[in-house]
């Protein structure tokens, strides 16, 4: 399968909103763009490994760390931690690769939250 990226990206414009472009063993590769602040949020079960392709995804965590993450950097969060990603004021873009079962923000739900996963 050959995916072009700058051509899906340019399929959607919304921010914290993650689209399924590809399919990898039981895993969805997703693409993001993203720009202030996601909520607090965790996932008991699953890795999420985040892939920044342009911009600066900086990350929270409750023990009081800050991770930055550039281009061409890879972060993966374990499972049962609690992150909070955001950004400053820059629109930050993302492949995401994560089990296909993963809920976008955990158990929690609140108005950022993506309930039903679109392919693009």
């Amino acid at each position: 399968m050959h995916i072009n990226l700058d051509e899906k990206f340019n399929r959607f414009s919304e921010h914290w909103h993650p689209y399924i472009i590809g399919e990898l063993n039981d895993n969805y590769v997703k693409l993001a763009k993203v720009k202030g602040n996601l909520i607090w949020h965790q996932h008991e079960h699953e890795d999420e490994m985040f892939v920044v392709l342009s911009g600066t995804l900086m990350m929270d965590f409750r023990d009081g760390r800050t991770i930055s993450i550039r281009p061409g950097e890879i972060l993966i969060v374990p499972k049962n931690t609690e992150p909070r990603p955001w950004t400053n004021d820059e629109e930050v873009k993302l492949m995401l690769i994560e089990p296909k079962g993963t809920k976008h923000t955990g158990e929690i739900i609140d108005e950022q939250t993506v309930t039903k996963l679109e392919w693009i």
